[in-house]
């Protein structure tokens, strides 16, 4: 299994200006390819090959006084930023032909140097090392301080550095895990009901409260975004209210991204098949229920849970979301009329008594059974690809797990890694 393991890099001041160039160069590599297609499509020409186009933005274009500067960054570098550009044609091209599941892919767009996040990936051909001192040797940059918070299970293949919006640089480092972490099968099976008064209910009567980490936030963020609306536009008043509006954000997605890891390892180690709502997340934030759906961050969450349970061994499966786990009653199968989400308990003419989530909880649990008997047999899960996003923990995103009820979510969780942290992230 491939997985993504993320570090702080502490760059100096030099080598900022030498990854802000690495940056920069990335960056009008893959606008120069993107620019190169466009015009070969428009003149009836073929679509340019890979190798083709990386001799033309590339090679020749080093020979040029218009483009010379790109010899200042590792080839290696700019050779990536084509790679991403292939990728992105490839998929484009696959949405087209019905040949990719989901939501329809747009053509590939032009990166703008004004994107608050910049990424550059370093590969195995150029040569970058872990130094005995545990700093980060990256060619033409420099060794790189880093803040291991945790050791590395394989020699890594890959390491990209980025620079998000609130201004820090991260490495992340892609290993291949041959290990088998398969954990003792157990006998608990559980259905979960997700939603907004209660973040997750289970079918076995737990209810996991949400914390809402971006309403507690609310008040700060309400006036770090007026105090950058009083900013006069490209003073520098104005750039330093801006990142510490997104430094308030990058904090309230690092608590809730460190809560979800610790609840789902949680959930994934204490049973053996999970079982969740295919909910529409995209649909329901265009609702008036979107700032609490986004707040939440059940796509997520669900996420965490799936690759979580194919490296540990356990089962996952979705429910169709046109499942009417809500309406159905878990004793005796009938289902009633739509309930108004004012209605947290009914009673069903059998003479049962539900609570709302707790009876969809068991109706996903049962759905859940019983789809994944119809497919038959349990299989070995299949090889999960490493997350795009990682794991930021911030020295402030360790927020109070009492709100949680029933469940033990203690600071012995698994972030996103699947490594043990101490909900704190370690900073000098």
């Amino acid at each position: 299994m491939q997985l993504r393991y993320n570090y702080r890099l502490y760059p100096s001041p030099s080598q900022q200006q030498a990854l802000a160039r690495a940056f920069g160069c990335a960056r009008v590599v893959f606008n120069d390819g993107l620019r190169a297609r466009q015009a070969a499509r428009e003149s009836g020409e073929g679509y340019i090959s890979d190798g083709a186009l990386s001799k033309q933005i590339i090679t020749t274009a080093k020979q040029t006084p218009e483009r010379a500067w790109l010899a200042t960054v590792s080839s290696v570098v700019l050779q990536q930023a084509l790679a991403d550009l292939n990728v992105a044609y490839r998929n484009f091209f696959a949405s087209l032909n019905g040949k990719r599941k989901g939501a329809k892919v747009a053509p590939p767009r032009f990166r703008s140097r004004k994107d608050r996040r910049q990424a550059v990936r370093f590969t195995r051909n150029s040569r970058f090392q872990i130094l005995p001192n545990g700093r980060l040797r990256l060619p033409k940059i420099g060794d790189v301080p880093v803040r291991w918070s945790r050791n590395l299970p394989a020699e890594p293949t890959s390491v990209t550095v980025v620079r998000d919006a609130a201004g820090r640089y991260f490495g992340s480092f892609v290993v291949q895990d041959s290990h088998d972490r398969t954990l003792p099968p157990i006998d608990g099976q559980v259905g979960i009901d997700l939603g907004l008064t209660h973040f997750a209910v289970l079918s076995d009567g737990t209810k996991i409260a949400a914390p809402k980490f971006l309403r507690r936030s609310a008040r700060k963020l309400r006036r770090l975004q007026q105090s950058l609306s009083r900013k006069q536009k490209g003073s520098n008043k104005r750039r330093k209210a801006v990142m510490k509006v997104a430094r308030a954000h990058a904090r309230v997605a690092d608590s809730r991204r460190d809560w979800q890891q610790k609840l789902s390892t949680t959930i994934i180690r204490d049973n053996q098949a999970v079982y969740v709502e295919d909910l529409c997340v995209a649909g329901l934030g265009r609702t008036r229920l979107a700032k609490a759906v986004h707040d939440a961050g059940w796509a997520s969450f669900t996420g965490m849970l799936q690759y979580k349970a194919a490296r540990y061994g356990r089962t996952f499966a979705r429910v169709d979301r046109w499942f009417p786990s809500t309406r159905m009653c878990s004793t005796c199968g009938r289902v009633n009329d739509k309930l108004a989400l004012s209605v947290r308990v009914w009673d069903c003419i059998c003479g049962s008594h539900h609570d709302r989530d707790i009876n969809a909880a068991i109706n996903i649990k049962a759905a859940g059974r019983a789809d994944f008997n119809d497919r038959g047999a349990q299989v070995s899960p299949a090889l999960m690809p490493a997350p795009r996003r990682e794991a930021v923990i911030h020295p402030d995103a360790a927020f109070t797990t009492s709100s949680v009820e029933g469940i033990s979510v203690g600071l012995g969780g698994e972030n996103v890694n699947g490594s043990t942290t101490t909900g704190r992230a370690h900073q000098p």
